[in-house]
């Protein structure tokens, strides 16, 4: 940046710090908002937007439910514009007409979030802004529509062609691993050898989802265990005296924890691409791997049999793997999408329910989510596509012919 554009930045900094003014005079985040949207300089908007950040972060929660409200309020569309340059256009579909439709049509916060954006690290906060969104608008649900433009935004820049897959492991920054930890929400890492044992062995791989924006903090990152043939309990994935294997060993790869790492980009999707990028990657590298398979927690099991009045009480294994299989190929919401989320997910990206095995997560977590019980969703590279479209038409859950007899043997026993 020139003399003169850091001299500028100075002067603009003084006046919207409000260095020479008492602080009651200080400038209200709103009155800063709407200066940002009508600056035309490059300069004064990045000090602007610095400033915004800076006033939002300091903000308890009811400060930032005024900012919210604000945005709904004053920052929104203006139906009766939208109305008219509509009219104009359909009379005269010019260039002209056009574009004054589509600034009518779009909400002023959707370019307030954009010159926000301009700021180094300024996409993080907006993450973390919109994570504070979302947990105020479960309060108040008039605050969604902020979050629709958010997420609109979001989507765009956080797709697929910008996000970078990175390994993770034991050498790995430190401040990474310290996130690796702090965003493990499937299998908690309890110590710093826990770690080791996830990341360090020959037979273990960590992938993540990085943003050039964001290069420190992953956005989503699968753990996998390289193994000889598909396991069905995972005490014995972690066991600390596990025996490991030589990776070319391996002929199955296991994708035993998927975790989201940023609650504000709740709804953008990264695990999709992330599973297909890594099987491809370790296909290349490996090519003894055969195969491509989960080990899921089920982690609606329980409160769906709580709804429903299912279960009573403790139940056999053999019980515990039929009424699982039932859930996970009937179970439906209203929409006529599977009951469980992870199901959802897997099954999405065309994977098929291979195996459901008893007694596989015994810690606090897994019983009381499903009662220990977990699911391998198999990733069948030649089915993957037919998978997809039946489930994405349908809603058809494709499953091994062991799980469908399992859910079978349930239904009898309601009969």
């Amino acid at each position: 940046m020139s003399f003169l554009a850091d001299l500028l930045t100075t002067v603009f900094e003084r006046r919207y710090r409000g260095a020479s003014e008492p602080d009651h005079q200080r400038r209200t985040i709103e009155e800063l908002c709407t200066d940002l949207l009508s600056s035309s300089g490059e300069v004064s908007g990045m000090v602007l937007a610095r400033h915004i950040l800076d006033s939002y972060g300091a903000m308890d929660e009811d400060d930032k439910k005024a900012f919210f409200d604000f945005l709904t309020t004053q920052l929104g569309i203006d139906p009766n514009q939208v109305k008219s340059a509509l009219e104009a256009y359909a009379l005269e579909a010019s260039k002209s007409n056009y574009r004054q439709f589509m600034e009518a049509s779009e909400p002023q916060r959707q370019e307030l979030a954009r010159r926000l954006n301009q700021v180094p690290g300024a996409t993080k906060q907006l993450v973390e802004m919109r994570r504070d969104l979302l947990k105020l608008a479960r309060k108040h649900p008039e605050l969604a529509v902020v979050d629709l433009d958010l997420r609109h935004l979001f989507a765009s820049w956080f797709n697929r062609g910008f996000l970078v897959l990175r390994p993770i492991s034991w050498e790995s920054p430190a401040d990474i691993l310290d996130k690796i930890i702090a965003y493990e929400a499937v299998h908690a890492i309890d110590s710093w050898d826990d770690l080791r044992r996830r990341l360090q062995p020959a037979d273990r791989r960590c992938f993540g989802f990085f943003h050039p924006a964001m290069p420190d903090d992953p956005l989503i990152f699968v753990e996998v265990a390289l193994t000889q043939g598909i396991p069905g309990s995972v005490q014995g994935l972690l066991a600390d005296e596990r025996d490991n294997i030589a990776a070319e060993d391996a002929d199955t790869a296991v994708f035993y924890s998927i975790s989201n790492c940023q609650a504000g980009l709740a709804g953008i999707s990264f695990g999709n691409s992330l599973i297909k990028q890594v099987v491809s990657d370790l296909s290349r590298e490996l090519p003894n791997l055969k195969t491509f398979v989960t080990l899921s927690p089920i982690p609606s099991l329980n409160r769906w049999l709580d709804e429903t009045g299912a279960q009573t009480g403790p139940l056999p294994e053999d019980q515990q793997r039929q009424i699982a299989a039932h859930y996970l190929l009937n179970a439906k919401r209203a929409d006529g999408t599977p009951y469980d989320p992870v199901a959802r997910f897997h099954l999405g990206n065309g994977a098929l329910v291979h195996a459901v095995h008893s007694g596989a997560d015994l810690s606090e977590n897994g019983l009381t989510q499903s009662g220990g019980t977990m699911v391998n969703y198999l990733y069948d590279l030649p089915l993957i596509s037919q998978n997809h479209e039946r489930f994405a038409s349908a809603q058809d859950v494709v499953a091994s012919p062991e799980v469908t007899a399992l859910s079978a043997a349930a239904e009898q026993k309601d009969t």
